[in-house]
Formats: C-alpha cells, structure tokens, sequence
C-alpha cells in the first residue's frame, strides 16, 4: 500500500482512493486519475436527498413561513429515512443526559464525555437525602469523579519511566486506550492538563533537526496552534502553512504537496500537524496527506480534538499510524467541561524527542481520586460550626449516620465491589454500543439538513433575493465534517458582527461559537471578493472584548460556528435555524435591544 503511495505521490489521489468516505477528501483537481464514479454518484443522490429535506418549499423569506418543527421533522425522515436507526442515541440522551433538554443547547463544544450525567446524578447523595436531612446543617458537593494534579517532568522521561500511578489512573489510561481503538505496545498515552498544553509540550520536547520546519494545515486560528507556533519560532524553526482556496476553502493541493515534498537532502524535515477535518468548517482533509508527509521524512502529529466518536477505528488509522496524536475529554458531556487532555506517543517516535536533562514540561498531570472519595465518609459533608454550642438530638444523630452510609454506598457503586476499583466510563460505553457507523450517520444527515435550512433563508423584496447566511467552506456533502462556519448579512449585504450573533443567541438559550478563519488564497479572477471578505485579526478581535496585543494583525474572516455533538438531535437544529431565520426581520436586532432595556430598565450594549 505504501508503495503504491509513493508511486503516485506526483499526482497524488484526493478523490476516491478508498472505498470508505472517511478517507476521502475534497474535490480532486481535474485531472486526477483516482475518482471512482460511485463515490460521486453517492454524493450526488445524497445532495438530491438532502434538497429535498425542506419540501416542498425551498426558499424562506419570513421567519413566520417556516415549517413546523412536527412538519420540518417529517420532511426531514422522508428524506433519510435510515434516520430512525439511529434512535438508540435519542434514548441515551433521554435516560442519561436529560439534563441537555433543559438547559442551553450547545453547539459551541465537541469532545467526549467520560461519565454521563445520571451517573453523575446516581454517585452524588444529594438527591437521596434531601428531604431527611432539610434539619441538619450539613452541604454536600457533587462527586467530581477525579482531581488532577500536575507534575514536575520532561515528557521522555514521563514516557521512559512513567512513576507511580495510581489504580484509578490505570483503569481509566486502559479504558481510553480501548476507546481509542490503540494498542499499548504501539502507543504511550500522557495525560496532560489541556489540548493548548499538549501542543505546546510536543513543540518543546520534540528535537527539530538544525533548519527544521514545522508545516500545519488549519484554515482557522487555533490557540493551541498558536502556542506551538510561537514555542518552534523561538527555536528558529521555520513555520510553513497550508493555504485554503476561496470560497469553498479546500486545500491548495499543489502548495501543499510542495512544501512536503520539496527538499534539498535526505533528512527528517520536522513536523507535520494535520487534522481529518476542519473542526470550523467542516472541511474534509485525506489521509494521503499524512502518507505522503510520512514519506518524505516528516513526523506527523495528528489532531484528533474533532473526530467523532470512534473514528480511532477506521482503515485510515490501522494503514498511517502518525508519530503523535491529541485529543481531549470531558468529564460530563454537556454539564462539566472539566477533563484533560491526551497525548499519545508512538513507542517507536520517543527517541525523537529531547533528552530528559533538558527542562521539565508545563502541563503534564496525573489522575487522583477525588477528595472527597479519597478520604472517610464525613469528609464530603461540609459542617456549619455553630458560635455556641448546641445539643444534638438522637433523631438527628440517627439522620448524619444515615447520610454517612448512603455516601459510602454511593462511593463504593462508583469505584467498585469488594476491594477493586471498577471505573464505569459510561459516556465512552455509549459511544461504543451505538457504534461508528451509526454516529457518524446522524451527524451527516443532521450537519447537511442544517447546512441546506440555512441557505434557504433569503431576503425579501428583491429580484434576486439575496442569502440572509453566507457559509464558508464546503456546502452539501456527504463527506463533510459536523460543524459548519457562517455569517450573517442583512438587506443591505452588511455583515452582522459575529460577536452580536452569539449574544444573540445566548439569549435565546442557544450557545454558538465564533473563530477567525485564515490562510486563505484568492485567485486572480476572485481577488475583487477579498477586498470585502478579509478583515484583520486585530480589530475584530477588539471587537470582541479580546484586547491582547497582536504584533502583526493577519487577513482573514472572522465568522460564527456552530458545531454538532454526539448527542444533538433534530430539534436542536431546528431551533438554531428558526432562531436565525429572525435575522430576516430587518428590525430583529433593534427589537432585541429595546426588550433587553425594558426587562433590566438599562441600556446595554448588544
């Protein structure tokens, strides 16, 4: 296989290579030889499938005309019917996180959970003894299943000699590895306190070659990115980047291929960074690109912080095995955001990393058991020390030895029977019995309804009714990754601040995300579109209320997101697309300010 690789590497395939659609990239240049006719037909039977989720009308140019959620919802099975199969995610969700039905709807965040939240509900006392305990003056806190605690160490040696561990952080180091379909005789797993600390930690440990490189392929900013930037420059690393082409932002393929390939001598280059897919816009990247980097003398980090659920497990991952690999997890999906980061090392890519006498790295941790599980019972009740003292009855008596046992019984449901510490991921064992191709179903047919009900809303009261939604990247495709990057425009073509967009919606009870998207290249016959699509960093992100110091402000599009979680269903996307078909209403944002100052009878900026 990667004989054949290198073989072709002058007229690399993009399009088609593989049988599965998970190793397909963007549209291939004109002249490849590599497409295979069904993977097209494929897409374009989805395209049909997907235009037709909306009928029978297909253009919206007043919030009231849309359907209705029942309606929307019936068009939208009609069309992919296999939809219905992927119900057991709609039972999970109900069963073990409910809590997402009441609370903001999240498309600002994707990751893994690693506890649900009827787990975290059933391990925390609260609930049981709320009504015996109204009388006592005890507080109890809700289990946070795991602390961290940071270590003083340089990554080789946390590899080489590791130290000691604990049986949580054992149980939990396993379970991942499983989750993540990785072997421990391939792959070293470092735990390590955020996704900025593991890019930063890798770009201080990894040993560039005198004139080393580092070349990443992100069309948006990325703070994680950034740091490990900045880290290579002060080594005198030379940082290269991939460039995106306007406007469906895929990859300049010939640049790329260049800046892999071209080289004067046989030696390691330095480092490649390379996601599957663009977690702002969704944009698909191959995994050829990977093997052809590998190829050529590069080590590959691969960013797997936006992969879905078990896509560790596809054929791309089994044939490219890349030196290192990040992603992170939640502890509770959707209610606690705290977790970690993780850091996989491939066993056989540790000697290209620096010796353990150089300094020690920021941000390597360590699992512990909680506080409150890690020591007796009374330690998870906080007291209120009286001012004098005060008699306790045997009723109360009777009612604090009722609350010790149930926190004992609930600890010990959640660490284990009999002396064993068992460790119940449940958010990762849900991800694990609904399975790959079932998750990654539902985010297609939900990412490309939401995609095509977006480019619905247009503008009323002109002849060529212009889009209310402008999106960049990719459009409709089966291929696509589940986030999609937009911005809003009103009547008059104005962009309408992402940052207002947000506020926005948050007050509807919808959480978006914003970003800045970057590397982009116009063409000859488009450069008249960059003169009103680029905007710099530095303004829009004072704008914003973000006031740090950028040295030199770079070109690029600042524009909202909205990304799909395992566990988003129909009715969220529904409600994120009636909420932005308002902004059809040309008086919708000063409405908006003038109900905000008759609720807090004060003027606030929106």
């Amino acid at each position: 296989m990667h004989s054949s690789l290198t073989e072709g590497a002058s007229q690399p395939c993009f399009n088609g290579c593989f049988p599965s659609p998970i190793l397909v990239s963007e549209k291939s240049h004109n002249n490849s030889k590599c497409r295979v006719n069904n993977v097209t037909a494929s897409n374009d039977d989805f395209l049909a499938a997907t235009c037709s989720s909306l009928h029978p009308h297909t253009q919206f140019t007043d919030h009231e005309s849309l359907p209705s959620l029942l309606d929307s919802y019936t068009s939208f099975t009609n069309a992919f019917p296999q939809f219905s199969k992927t119900s057991e995610v709609d039972q999970i969700r109900s069963q073990e996180y409910h809590h997402l039905n009441h609370s903001n709807i999240g498309f600002d965040y994707t990751g893994y959970g690693l506890f649900s939240y009827a787990q975290k509900q059933t391990s925390s006392p609260t609930a049981s003894i709320a009504s015996s305990s109204s009388s006592l003056p005890y507080f109890t806190s809700q289990p946070s299943f795991f602390d961290i605690s940071y270590k003083s160490v340089n990554l080789q040696s946390q590899i080489l000699y590791g130290g000691d561990e604990s049986e949580l952080e054992s149980r939990i180091r396993k379970r991942i590895m499983a989750f993540m379909n990785l072997s421990e005789s391939d792959y070293t797993l470092v735990f390590i306190a955020n996704e900025v600390s593991a890019f930063k930690i890798v770009a201080d440990s990894f040993q560039f070659e005198p004139k080393g490189e580092l070349l990443t392929v992100y069309d948006h900013s990325s703070e994680a990115l950034d740091m490990m930037i900045e880290s290579c420059k002060k080594q005198g690393v030379h940082t290269l980047s991939a460039e995106f082409s306007w406007p469906n932002l895929g990859i300049e393929w010939r640049k790329l291929k260049k800046m892999i390939m071209n080289r004067k001598e046989k030696r390691k280059r330095g480092l490649f960074v390379f996601p599957l897919h663009s977690r702002v816009t969704g944009a698909p990247y191959s995994y050829v690109w990977m093997s052809m980097a590998q190829q050529n003398g590069w080590h590959v980090l691969l960013d797997v912080c936006a992969l879905k659920p078990k896509e560790m497990g596809t054929l791309g991952m089994s044939l490219f095995k890349p030196d290192f690999m990040v992603c992170s997890f939640y502890k509770v999906f959707g209610q606690n955001p705290s977790g970690f980061g993780c850091l996989f090392v491939k066993n056989s890519s540790i000697s290209s990393l620096k010796h353990s006498s150089n300094a020690t790295s920021i941000g390597i941790i360590t699992l512990v058991p909680p506080l409150e599980q890690s020591h007796l019972p009374h330690e998870s009740v906080t007291v209120i020390e009286e001012t004098e003292p005060k008699a306790v009855t045997e009723s109360e008596t009777c009612h604090k030895h009722e609350i010790e046992e149930l926190m004992s019984k609930d600890r010990n449901s959640l660490l284990g029977m009999k002396n064993e510490l068992e460790i119940e991921c449940r958010g990762l064992d849900h991800a694990d019995s609904v399975g790959l191709l079932l998750i990654s179903s539902r985010a297609k047919y939900l990412i490309n309804w939401l995609v095509n009900a977006l480019m619905s809303l247009k503008h009323p009261h002109q002849e060529n009714k212009p889009s209310l939604i402008r999106i960049y990247g990719p459009k409709i495709s089966s291929l696509r990754g589940p986030s999609v990057a937009f911005n809003i425009f009103d009547w008059k073509g104005e962009k309408i601040d992402p940052s207002l967009v947000q506020k926005l919606a948050d007050r509807h009870n919808i959480s978006l995300n914003s970003s800045f998207l970057k590397n982009i290249r116009f063409s000859d016959k488009n450069q008249e579109q960059s003169q009103w699509a680029l905007e710099t960093r530095a303004s829009e992100e004072a704008g914003l209320g973000l006031f740090k110091k950028i040295r030199s402000p770079k070109c690029g599009i600042f524009v909202v997101t909205a990304a799909l979680s395992f566990f988003t269903n129909f009715e969220d996307t529904y409600r994120l697309w009636a909420f932005l078909s308002r902004f059809l209403d040309a008086d919708f944002v000063e409405k908006e300010r003038w109900r905000y100052m008759a609720l807090n009878q004060k003027t606030v900026e929106v």
